[in-house]
């Protein structure tokens, strides 16, 4: 007997979730075989994308949900047609989902771009919704995706302007290795797909500060780098900057 239909036909994804490397970081973590094989159902297509590729336009209408199989993505917002400076507002890594801010106004908010060669899973928002009342495990899922994004706005809008330059920084990266973290990557060591640029866009400051506090930092033995990675040497000094840029002092002097 079949427990759930599709509000509407949509063509089969090549990709099984079952079988795909991420899922126990996606929506189907929570999900048993035969609801898995539910979901994969709603999969529409899997998008290869080359660096610097758009996944969505801003103000393109929404429809959809994107989540990262493999690669990385940036969100970017420009406040204005004539606005010739797009503001950074997200970073997505491998199980993350893309497109959940474009709900409330039926719009994406901004520009998806992919960092590096790319693949994302492409979902219905439509079927996802109709799936999410059959599964409850699924609905919880999306409830706890959606507190994360309003997490991460609240971060980028309310923390990051009050926090001196240092401190952003050591928020930042401690903020990527619990996400790297939870993928199973060592907690040790970052390999950054994002430019200097990039980071300093999203932190609000330029790229030759990023890259002199990283500089500070390795002088300080909390990091080393060595062009886009990052070898952590220090996580509990890291934490203290991040919690308290004048806790360098007691950096230094250990």
């Amino acid at each position: 007997m079949t427990l759930f239909s599709l509000p509407y036909d949509y063509p089969r994804c090549v990709m099984n979730c079952r079988t795909c490397g991420r899922r126990s970081l996606c929506l189907p973590m929570a999900l048993d075989e035969h609801e898995i094989a539910q979901f994969d159902s709603i999969v529409q297509r899997r998008i290869t994308m080359s660096k610097d590729g758009v996944l969505v336009h801003q103000k393109e209408s929404f429809s959809c949900v994107f989540a990262v199989r493999s690669g990385s993505f940036k969100q970017v917002i420009k406040q204005g047609e004539r606005d010739s400076q797009a503001q950074l507002s997200h970073f997505y890594l491998p199980g993350e989902l893309m497109g959940l801010d474009g709900m409330g106004e039926g719009y994406y908010p901004g520009t998806i771009i992919a960092l590096e060669s790319s693949i994302a899973c492409e979902i219905s928002y439509a079927a996802l919704e109709a799936l999410s009342e059959h599964l409850p495990s699924l609905c919880t899922q999306l409830y706890q995706r959606l507190s994360t994004e309003l997490r991460d706005n609240r971060q980028t809008v309310f923390l990051l302007p009050n926090m001196k330059p240092d401190q952003r920084v050591a928020l930042f990266l401690t903020h990527l290795l619990q996400r790297f973290q939870r993928q199973g990557s060592s907690p040790y060591h970052l390999h950054l797909s994002m430019t200097r640029i990039d980071i300093g866009n999203y932190l609000g400051m330029t790229a030759e500060t990023v890259s002199h506090i990283l500089s500070r930092f390795q002088r300080l033995k909390v990091l080393s780098v060595s062009g886009r990675v990052i070898y952590i040497q220090d996580q509990k000094a890291l934490l203290q900057l991040a919690e308290r840029p004048d806790r360098r002092q007691d950096v230094e002097a250990q």
